[in-house]
């Protein structure tokens, strides 16, 4: 029922003629909202990263504002930076946030100063603001601390937003963020427990979507067998899940247009 949007990429189309009306027919057309922004980080960055950030910021509150969107995704810094200092760049991103209608949900990413679930949690708690929370990566999960009870112990509130995958227990890449953008699979194709994983978010109390986001390098050379795979690999997942004792036969949620 809906897509996400990396503003990088749609910054790149308008550059070769694409604007927000052209947007807004495929949407139409296709019968989908645009429900996930991706992504701003929290933090000003040195040199060109700082216009960069306020540029991306600046374009997610125009998508927002025409759009309706639900939900805005937010990364850390990579400056060695403490929570501390997270915090507040992060609750005053949630305010601005918060005057176009968007959720904001921050990544745990070990390739940055946010490596695990706790780490983000301290970040939100510090921030204390009603629209902040976690964003849930599979990948990142998997790949990073691998603790469920790092995932049980999110209040389930602070779930903002949940990102599936699957891919290798093992990387098949050294560089982690190379890995992580090229080798994953559509969920319930991997070794990572997929419907383990949903079936103890949606045991939790979780209700809002579900969000594919799937990096292939290879996904890409039949791109729509690739996106069909997801989505069949997804409602396979939820399936299964929601068929586990722990998943309880959870039903899906509609929030703003967006179905999980």
């Amino acid at each position: 029922a809906g897509i996400g949007l990396f503003v990088g990429e749609y910054l790149r189309l308008c550059g070769e003629g694409f604007d927000i009306e052209r947007l807004a027919d495929l949407l139409d057309e296709h019968d989908l909202v645009l429900a996930d922004i991706e992504v701003v980080r929290v933090w000003n960055e040195p040199g060109a990263a700082t216009e960069m950030r306020e540029r991306f910021e600046a374009t997610a509150w125009e998508l927002a504002d025409r759009f309706g969107c639900r939900y805005l995704q937010a990364i850390g810094p990579t400056l060695g930076g403490g929570i501390a200092e997270t915090a507040a760049p992060f609750a005053a991103l949630c305010d601005r946030a918060a005057e176009h209608g968007l959720l904001v949900g921050l990544e745990f990413l070990p390739f940055t100063d946010l490596v695990t679930p706790a780490d983000v949690m301290a970040v939100v708690e510090a921030a204390d603001r009603p629209n902040g929370g976690v964003c849930v990566d599979i990948w990142h999960h998997a790949r990073g601390a691998n603790d469920l009870e790092m995932i049980r112990a999110i209040p389930i509130d602070r779930v903002m937003a949940v990102q599936m995958s699957d891919g290798p227990r093992v990387p098949e890449i050294d560089d982690y963020l190379q890995d992580c953008l090229r080798s994953r699979v559509p969920p319930g194709r991997g070794e990572m427990d997929a419907a383990g994983f949903v079936a103890l978010l949606l045991d939790a109390g979780y209700r809002g979507p579900f969000s594919l986001e799937v990096c292939s390098e290879t996904g890409w050379a039949a791109a729509r067998q690739h996106v069909q795979s997801c989505g069949d690999g997804m409602r396979a997942v939820l399936a299964q899940a929601r068929a586990s004792p722990a998943g309880g036969g959870a039903p899906a949620r509609i929030d703003r247009g967006v179905s999980s």
